[in-house]
């Protein structure tokens, strides 16, 4: 969506934004902290840091500051959150959300961004909801005026997706997922080394407790042998089948073996799987020496990628333009990426959809929540498939691959066309009598459908086949 930013400069004047950062921490989080807030500024209004996530909001005071264009400089490049985030039990009381509605209102604050997982921002939406009945109670309680309650009606809620895992469904990419994935890479890669230089295996466990995307890539990424993710457990007697692929590599040259674990890897019975209990397995039935390397938070550690700096950048501005045109009647939404753009997602939708993801998998309905994550993931997963161990060569390979349902036909008058179909994995054109020795088959031709009981004559004119229609 083309944005005209000098219409918007000033359009935001007497009103007040404030920005959070909640949940686990993710790189890229700082830069949609600048971006919320000098965009904030660019367009006329108030911006507030709020420190420490919902405690923040729930304690007031110190925690909730006026920023300037100043207070986000030079924090693009760095990693975490310099505005702090906290996992808050008290925000999920009545008492709690009633403390924080006191705390924005006392600063006229009634535009919010909130940068976090799904859990974070399923809690701006109950936010929102009980907006009117909180002022109310708090106007029966004489801590604001009636007048107070009038000016501000309504709560605006903007959510940004802050998650190493890129768990949520809606969007291609959350903040911090491509930063992690390069620590991850960074990992992989110095381990390769050494892995090789000693003839080890090395399972390496990844975030990843429902969702795993980090596992699918980075065993993509680095070429590994085995891959072990909670949204495809392996089937019964995946143990011998693993060693045998990790022996059937050391045989044909290779001098090391690389397993890559997401955290909440399970089997089809749900029971964990974990790295301890591979590497177990591999030294006793195949007797390598193998080592555990448990990745833990040095994934969320570091300075942020190139992508997820610019990636929060152009989610910070849009979560901005989003608070500026929302309405009382505008549903809470969520900044997603499609297509390399920052798309406006109605964010109760997108979370109920994540949620139909595991609740796939808790009901063992695997292979629909694979397609639930998105074409990304699913694609990712089948690429790894494909690459990572060679398939037996097929004993003999058909002569002639045809496209007889529901194919095309080409031609270059109302009564002829010819039939392509694939040879010995060449462009070729149909013999006669094989297209003949089909019962079922269906021609389009000239927006018109034919089948054999149309009585289609075929007929080889060099190397062109014909298509007569009786």
């Amino acid at each position: 969506m083309h944005v005209d930013f000098e219409k918007l400069r000033m359009s935001g004047a007497g009103k007040a934004i404030a920005v959070l950062t909640s949940g686990g921490d993710a790189q890229g989080m700082n830069a949609a902290v600048r971006a919320v807030t000098r965009m904030g500024i660019y367009v006329g209004a108030k911006v507030y840091l709020i420190y420490e996530g919902y405690q923040g909001l729930v304690d007031g005071g110190d925690h909730i500051k006026l920023a300037n264009w100043q207070s986000v400089t030079n924090i693009i490049q760095l990693g975490g959150t310099i505005i702090g985030s906290a996992r808050c039990k008290a925000f999920t009381t009545h008492e709690g959300r009633l403390s924080a509605a006191f705390h924005l209102l006392q600063r006229g604050i009634t535009n919010l961004c909130v940068c976090g997982g799904d859990g974070s921002l399923t809690g701006a939406n109950i936010f929102r909801s009980e907006w009117s009945a909180l002022l109310s109670e708090l106007v029966q309680q004489g801590r604001i005026t009636d007048s107070l309650a009038q000016q501000h009606t309504h709560l605006n809620i903007v959510g940004l997706v802050g998650s190493i895992d890129n768990d949520f469904c809606g969007t291609d990419m959350t903040i911090g997922a491509d930063s992690a994935l390069h620590r991850i890479m960074e990992v992989i890669d110095a381990i390769t080394t050494t892995a090789q230089s000693h003839q080890r295996t090395f399972v390496l466990e990844v975030m990843g407790r429902h969702c795993g995307y980090l596992a699918v890539v980075s065993a993509l990424a680095s070429g590994a042998d085995w891959l072990f993710i909670p949204e495809a457990p392996p089937e019964d007697g995946w143990e011998d089948h693993m060693c045998a692929r990790l022996g059937e590599s050391r045989s044909k040259g290779s001098r090391l073996n690389i397993v890559i674990i997401a955290e909440g890897a399970i089997d089809k019975h749900g029971q964990l799987i974990s790295s301890s209990y591979v590497k177990d397995l591999v030294v006793q039935r195949v007797g390598y020496d193998t080592r555990v390397t448990v990745l833990g938070h040095v994934q969320r550690g570091g300075t942020p990628s190139a992508f997820d700096r610019v990636l929060s950048s152009k989610m910070g501005v849009e979560a901005v333009v989003a608070l500026l045109e929302a309405t009382p009647e505008t549903s809470a939404c969520v900044i997603g990426l499609s297509g390399n753009q920052a798309m406006r997602l109605p964010l109760m939708e997108c979370v109920n959809m994540t949620k139909e993801v595991q609740k796939a998998m808790n009901e063992k309905r695997f292979e629909e929540a694979i397609q639930l994550r998105g074409k990304s993931f699913e694609n990712n997963w089948n690429t790894y498939k494909l690459l990572a161990h060679q398939k037996p060569a097929q004993s003999k390979v058909p002569n002639t691959v045809h496209f007889l349902f529901a194919c095309r036909v080409f031609a270059n008058a109302p009564d002829t066309a010819c039939v392509i179909g694939m040879k010995k994995k060449v462009m070729s054109f149909s013999p006669v009598t094989e297209l003949k020795a089909h019962t079922d088959f269906e021609l389009h031709l000239f927006d018109q459908k034919y089948s054999k009981n149309n009585k289609i004559l075929l007929e080889c004119k060099t190397a062109v086949f014909c298509v007569y229609i009786c």
